[in-house]
């Protein structure tokens, strides 16, 4: 077995790769090297990581080699050619699997090469594929609207003095109404919950500006959100920026926000209104932070009961609703 002598810079970053891996193995390469380097007889690091001491000697002398830490012996990923690997991550790219045992399958045919489903996805992770949902986009979007749009705020943003804030501004109408989802409940047993009787809407319209989502502006209209709602928001947030110069405010084009009331209002408060593309609701930050209150437990335990709800006016749910907008 070589002896080993670490720099200072090498310790550290060892000790920080220790911390940061979840590899049982690799943290034992790890401490096995860093306490050989502190002169570690191989038996007593043998003793202390409950391992064989020629695995000791066989960390040691990997890592005196060519510094090698993880545990990956190569296995199946030699199964596949270079040219092989890069069709199918272009394959993969294109079409999404809901099994891995159907990608085990398509290897097979194309390239009559047999894989099992563990072998498969360690080679998915290992090229850098998770297991998640794609992401959803409006059925209506036009891309070429959004990637100008994209470029004109860059631009816009990049514009701004430091007396002029941007925010972004939407309208969000949650429903009492039960959401079931899953949960960790005992095998064997169902778990009643009880549902609403009824669809009672609230109506909530915020404003948050990007860092600085404790100055967001949310109010609650009791009725319907219409052009008078906006223009009286429209006012709020000019309030709580008197002293600043142009406010520009992000919003999609609704009709109650192209009102004409409601933009000769916004010109007489100094509001710079910048109207999003149709069908983007991916490009406006306050719309997806307002999303979530629907799944927010606290926000549906705290709107119990029809009459609550109407007589919240965020006394009773605004604190769950004003989570989602600062």
């Amino acid at each position: 077995m070589k002896q080993i002598t670490l720099s200072p810079e090498q310790k550290v970053a060892l000790e920080t790769r220790y911390k940061s891996s979840s590899d049982r193995r690799e943290c034992d390469r790890i401490k096995a090297i860093l306490l050989r380097d502190e002169n570690w007889p191989t038996p007593m690091i043998a003793q202390a990581l409950r391992i064989h001491e020629t695995t000791v000697v066989r960390y040691i002398d990997a890592y005196a080699h060519d510094q090698k830490l993880t545990c990956n012996s190569g296995g199946s990923l030699s199964y596949l050619s270079q040219e092989q690997t890069e069709l199918l991550i272009a394959h993969l790219c294109e079409v999404t699997y809901l099994h891995s045992h159907q990608i085990v399958a398509y290897i097979s045919e194309q390239f009559q090469i047999k894989y099992t489903v563990s072998g498969l996805n360690k080679w998915l992770h290992k090229h850098q594929f998770s297991y998640k949902n794609p992401k959803g986009v409006p059925h209506k979007f036009d891309e070429d609207k959004q990637t100008a749009f994209i470029e004109y705020y860059e631009q816009l943003k990049s514009s701004l003095t430091p007396d002029e804030p941007l925010l972004f501004m939407d309208a969000v109408h949650p429903t009492q109404a039960t959401k079931i989802t899953a949960g960790w409940i005992k095998k064997g047993v169902d778990k009643p919950i009880e549902t609403t009787g009824s669809r009672t809407r609230i109506n909530v319209v915020g404003a948050i500006r990007l860092g600085h989502l404790t100055e967001a502006v949310i109010e609650q209209y009791s009725k319907t959100v219409n052009g008078a709602s906006i223009i009286d928001f429209l006012n709020q947030i000019r309030a709580r920026y008197s002293t600043s110069g142009v406010i520009h405010l992000v919003l999609d084009g609704a009709g109650y926000h192209r009102n004409a009331l409601v933009v000769k209002e916004a010109e007489h408060l100094n509001i710079t209104l910048h109207y999003l593309p149709p069908y983007s609701p991916n490009l406006n930050v306050s719309g997806q932070l307002s999303g979530g209150a629907r799944y927010h437990q606290a926000f549906r335990s705290a709107c119990q009961g029809n009459k609550s709800l109407k007589s919240a006016n965020l006394s009773r749910c605004g604190s769950s609703v004003k989570s989602f907008w600062k």
